[in-house]
């Protein structure tokens, strides 16, 4: 089969190569897919890097997640040849190949309504917002949301949740590009932080109240600025580093105002507690169905497109999600 390897750790727009490489054989509690879609992560290039928690040693196919069509499966895999699936992916077999290697139990079934670049474009991010949102934020309908890096892959997708959910959505963003195309998903407000004062103009459009829940997944010094910026018994989702650094909270002000300081880590349910999982899965695939909501995917890639496209991704080059899809 065809596959993208990493022979040596490093940055994957540099060092990929396109190689022939047998199909891995599923063991009883596996399967594997022909891979229909797999979505472009930050935590890819990290792993390529060899910077990332799980740690894999070359040689490998990167690509943490795919979707696809069951080629083969495990005897106790309680999965059928034919059956669409999305998951992540296992011993290094990853997405950005013809056919991965996935973990049965991880899998979650497609809908025939879900296609797969679709389902790829919203498994880590909609899930991800899913978790912040709904089971760590406890969002209300009417509550008043700032959603930073909103042009970004879980920043949209939080702000397209969030107005699904009947709230009100400031989104902050960096440039005219990144700023027009959060209007155009829905917020409500805009502000640009590469020119606007990012406190001033949220505390101006709240009447100097704040807001009720900030879904952050830059830290470093736009953490100070949100949390300053909570109402009342607010909560700050903390979400991921984009910016590479981690901020620290002083208690005595989450004290003063009576907020809370919320940790999302999606990932650390499936060792704990996979029913958060199922839920979460089923409501996001219906939600499609429904319309609800449109994954932003801004480009879908071949073979041929994926180390260019990490390059950019790496470089914050991106807005939404890239997808990368074999017959594109």
């Amino acid at each position: 089969m065809k596959a993208w390897q990493m022979l040596e750790l490093g940055d994957p727009w540099d060092l990929l190569e396109l190689h022939e490489v047998a199909s891995p054989e599923p063991d009883a509690e596996s399967v594997r897919i022909n891979v229909e879609a797999t979505d472009l992560n930050f935590a890819d290039i990290l792993q390529c890097q060899g910077r990332y928690q799980v740690r894999r040693e070359p040689p490998f196919t990167p690509g943490i997640n795919a979707a696809g069509r069951i080629v083969a499966a495990g005897e106790d895999s309680g999965l059928k040849v034919g059956q669409r699936v999305i998951g992540p992916t296992m011993d290094g077999f990853g997405g950005y190949a013809e056919e991965a290697l996935l973990p049965a139990i991880q899998c979650f079934k497609l809908p025939d309504a879900v296609p797969s670049v679709a389902a790829a474009g919203m498994h880590i991010t909609f899930g991800t917002s899913w978790f912040a949102l709904h089971h760590r934020g406890r969002l209300q309908p009417g509550e008043t949301v700032l959603v930073l890096a909103a042009a970004g892959g879980v920043g949209s997708a939080a702000m397209q949740m969030a107005k699904a959910h009947g709230c009100w959505v400031v989104a902050a963003a960096g440039g005219a590009e990144k700023v027009a195309l959060c209007t155009k998903l829905g917020a409500d407000e805009v502000v640009d932080y590469t020119n606007e004062d990012l406190y001033e103009r949220i505390m101006t459009l709240t009447d100097r109240r704040g807001v009720d829940v900030i879904y952050d997944p830059v830290g470093g010094e736009y953490f100070d600025v949100a949390r300053r910026l909570l109402a009342w018994e607010g909560r700050l989702l903390v979400v991921g580093f984009a910016s590479g650094t981690i901020p620290n909270a002083p208690a005595n002000h989450a004290l003063v105002k009576n907020y809370s300081v919320v940790g999302v880590h999606m990932g650390g349910y499936r060792e704990r507690d996979r029913r958060p999982l199922v839920r979460c899965y089923r409501e996001l695939h219906q939600q499609f169905i429904d319309r609800k909501f449109d994954p932003y995917i801004s480009e879908v890639v071949g073979y041929d497109g994926i180390p260019t496209a990490l390059h950019r991704l790496g470089h914050r080059g991106t807005t939404g999600r890239v997808v990368f899809d074999p017959e594109a």
